[in-house]
Order: C-alpha cells, then structure tokens, then sequence
C-alpha cells in the first residue's frame, strides 16, 4: 500500500529522442490507475521507469513519499505482471509462484501461506502441481499475476497483462481482476492499449500520445469532456464523427451550422462558450454514434446514404456518408434495432437514404486549429 507521485518526469534516449515528455501525476494510496494510448505513445516507457527497469533522464519519482531515482527495482518493493507471462517452464505453479519469496529468504512456512493465500484468491489451486505447459493461457496469466502478489508489494504494475488471450478470455479476466482488486490492498498502475479495459478497470485513466499525457480524469470525465481532438476519437466504441461546422452568435447565445442542420446551444455549453471569448467561426462538431438519432423527416436534419449495415442483435451500426464528392464525410451510427423502420430491421440495404439529428447536450466542439475543445 502506498502512494506514488511522478514529478516532470522525462525519458530521452539517444539522439536525443524523448519517449516520455513532463509527465506529472499524482497517485493515491490503493488507487487502480491505467495509462492508456496506442502504440508507441510512452504508457509502457512510464511503467518502467517506476519499475526501476529504465532510468529515469529528468524529473523525480517518490514511492511513499520516498525519492527512488536511484533505488535498485529489487529495494522498490513492487511487483510487474508482464505481457508475456515469463513463468519458468521446468517449476511447477507453486515453484513459480514461491520463488521471488525464496530469493528473500523468507521462511519457509510463510511462502507456503502465501502461496496458497494467493492460489485461492485466483482460483488456481487446482494447477499449483502442475507446470506452465499444462496450462491455458488465461491459467498462466493468472499464476503470473500470482507470483506478483506473493510478494504483498506496495505497488503492483501490469504492462498489457491480457493482450495474449483471445476476447472471451480477456472479458473472463478482466472481471477477474476487478474482483482481484477488491481483495488485495495494494496501488496499482496498469498499461494498456485497449480502452475497454481502461474504462471498466481504472478509477482514473491517464491518456497518453507521442510522450505526452492529454487527459487525467476518471472513466465517465474522460468519456463525458473530452479535453481534444484525439481524446475525443479515442475513448468510445465506435469511435466519435467529426463533422465541419460554424458556429455563430444568436441574440444572447449561440447556434451551430452543421451538415445543413442549425442547432440551439444549450444555456450551460452558451456560458462556457462566452467564459472562452468565443464568438464563432469554424468548429469540428464531435457526435458519438450511440447519440444520433433517426428521424423520419428531412427537414431540419442530416442526410446520408448507407453503405454498410452490421446487425448486433440488440443494435446495428450504420456506416454511411454525408454529402458528396470533396465535401463528402463518414458517419457512423449506432442505431437501436427497435428505432428502424420495419422493413430494415432484418437489414439497411446499401445506398438507403437516412436522415438523422442529435441533441446539441451531446454535441462537443472543437477548434480546427488547436484541436481543443472548446467547452473545457
């Protein structure tokens, strides 16, 4: 259990390449914390260093309120769940799990509480004779995370734990380690690519690019206020439509131009907008596709022809464009089955015409040239 704070903290490698740029962040006591982002991004660079597994180039990192800069990874009193698993092939489960307290000289009746402490609380009590080979890909994974949690360290780190299971299994584990967090007391940071992961497990999410975190906030913030652009396009399945639109004065608030449709800003996105100087021009309007509705009229709506339906069951998707030639745009939307017509609920033949609206409370603007939002 402990806190972990993170002060301007940089990564340069050779050539003067920066990996992690002024990253600054504040963890508390038994806190889940998840760094998320694509490829390349830093999110692993970061998990690392606090792992003492990369040095740090700038900037100062305190576990407990203690600087660990220099401090060996082994004196940090913290455990890493890696990507691959790294279980030894010729040790059982139970030699596997017991060996990080052997290496400390713990006694010997206490690694076997531990480990069979930890074996119950995974459900790998069963396994503890057999070896890794004998093993399933989400069994091995639990028997790493095993291994980590032995230990009772302060801080536990997981870089893309679930990346090598297939979807079923990564759901399986993912509730695994919600519950897994209820009963252990330890801080953890997580890594991840995935943003289903970051949404389900985090109580904040740290979202990163190029080296740079974009937005802190929790799971519902980040989803809700979006701080850019790429934050906006990232969180949410599927992705959000970007349109170019206006956005102008009307009497004592503001009404935006959007794809041949004219919608009232609401009072509350109106103060924010005058809090921030604005006074029109060129925006990008964000839409999640799961906000735009159908509506059986053109009038005062947008029109887009359909060029792929996928039936989910309960919802299909829609990808279909609006306008035409250069002024063309993609849009998809995430339709409720019972909202289609009829005749379309088995499927939208391609070239259907659709004509839709969305409510502007959750409608987010952004500017072009700075690709912030402009409610935040």
């Amino acid at each position: 259990m402990a806190t972990v704070s993170l002060k301007n903290i940089y990564k340069i490698y050779d050539n003067n390449v920066t990996a992690v740029s002024d990253f600054n962040l504040e963890i508390a006591d038994k806190e889940f914390i998840v760094l998320v982002g694509p490829s390349g991004c830093g999110k692993s660079t970061t998990l690392r260093m606090v792992a003492g597994l990369e040095d740090i180039s700038k900037g100062e990192l305190y576990i407990d309120g203690k600087l660990v800069n220099d401090v060996e990874a082994k004196d940090r009193d913290i455990a890493m769940v890696f990507q691959s698993y790294a279980l030894y092939p010729h040790m059982t489960v139970r030699e596997n799990m017991a060996f990080p307290l052997k290496l400390r000289k713990v006694d010997k009746q206490e690694i076997n509480r531990r480990v069979q402490q930890a074996a119950e609380i995974l459900d790998i009590v069963q396994y503890l004779d057999r070896k890794p080979k004998a093993l399933s890909g989400g069994q091995r994974q639990r028997v790493a995370i095993g291994r980590a949690i032995v230990r009772e360290p302060k801080v536990l780190l997981m870089d893309e734990p679930l990346s090598n299971l297939d979807a079923k299994l990564r759901n399986q584990m993912r509730a695994e380690l919600i519950k897994l967090r209820q009963r252990i007391d330890t801080t953890f940071i997580y890594v991840t690519h995935d943003q289903t992961e970051a949404m389900t497990l985090g109580d904040r999410i740290v979202i990163m690019k190029d080296g740079v975190v974009q937005q802190i906030g929790t799971p519902q913030e980040v989803f809700d206020t979006p701080n850019n652009l790429f934050v906006a396009g990232f969180i949410g399945t599927p992705q959000m439509n970007f349109f170019r639109g206006s956005l102008e004065k009307a009497g004592e608030g503001y009404q935006i131009q959007c794809m041949g449709a004219t919608l009232s800003v609401t009072a509350e996105q109106a103060a924010r907008l005058a809090a921030g100087g604005q006074s029109g021009g060129e925006v990008i309007v964000g839409v999640r596709p799961e906000h735009i509705q159908l509506q059986a009229q053109e009038e005062n709506a947008i029109s887009a022809t359909v060029e792929v339906s996928e039936l989910m069951g309960s919802e299909v998707y829609l990808h279909a464009v609006v306008g035409s030639g250069e002024a063309a745009q993609d849009v998809v939307m995430r339709i409720p089955t019972t909202d289609l017509p009829a005749q379309y609920r088995g499927n939208v033949p391609y070239g259907t015409r659709m004509h839709f609206t969305f409510s502007s409370q959750l409608v987010h603007l952004f500017d072009p040239a700075t690709e912030k939002s402009l409610f935040c």
